[in-house]
């Protein structure tokens, strides 16, 4: 078997899983009031926010799955900062923070709205550590290239947590349990990264 195929087929089977399991999740949370779900993503090449195929394709299928929530806190690999913020802005802009990609994708906006009330009610949450409100940041593509396929209405209030690369993982764990009970409260929280991210390494041919 080719690697090109035994990728494809791997993807296939896991999509398959991905959306078994958030069915699941999804009709426990509808009939229990049990808490939102969390969703991991690995956004990859930003070009899936505007082609069609088997990531974007089961990132489509999986928003069909999950229940409506209140608002969208993202955590995305791209935003790292000093100290832990919040963005909190009523209109944050679609970043486009990327370089050498077809001008398509640079005309691409996400224009959903923020959430100040939840950022300021996540800053109060967080007792452990400091949450700066963030005025200036906005959406990333490591967020808007995944909600453009799991809620393309742009209609869901969406507000970006930053990675503080001053702490250690344990850090972030601890902020993370916290941040746990923004589920309750019917925020649906998106983690967005990839372990390696080297696009200049990419295979294409075999993708």
């Amino acid at each position: 078997m080719k690697r090109k195929d035994f990728i494809q087929l791997t993807f296939s089977a896991l999509s398959m899983a991905t959306l078994s399991s958030f069915k699941k999740i999804t009709d426990e949370f509808e009939t229990t009031g049990q808490k939102m779900p969390v969703l991991f993503v690995g956004h990859g090449n930003p070009m899936n926010a505007i082609e069609e195929n088997e990531f974007s394709k089961t990132w489509g299928e999986i928003g069909k799955t999950l229940p409506v929530p209140k608002a969208i806190l993202c955590v995305s690999a791209h935003w790292q900062t000093k100290g832990t913020k919040v963005t909190a802005m009523e209109r944050p802009k679609t970043i486009h923070d990327f370089y050498g990609f077809p001008q398509e994708l640079f005309n691409k906006q996400y224009p959903a709205p923020g959430s100040p009330s939840f950022a300021k009610e996540t800053q109060q949450l967080v007792k452990k550590s400091s949450v700066e409100l963030d005025y200036e940041w906005g959406l990333d593509h490591g967020c808007w290239s995944v909600l453009t396929r799991l809620f393309p209405s742009a209609e869901i209030p969406v507000y970006q947590l930053s990675l503080d690369y001053t702490q250690p993982p344990e850090y972030h764990y601890n902020l993370a349990k916290e941040l746990a009970e923004l589920r309750k409260k019917e925020v649906l929280i998106i983690g967005s990264g990839n372990i390696v991210h080297n696009l200049g390494m990419m295979q294409w041919s075999d993708t």
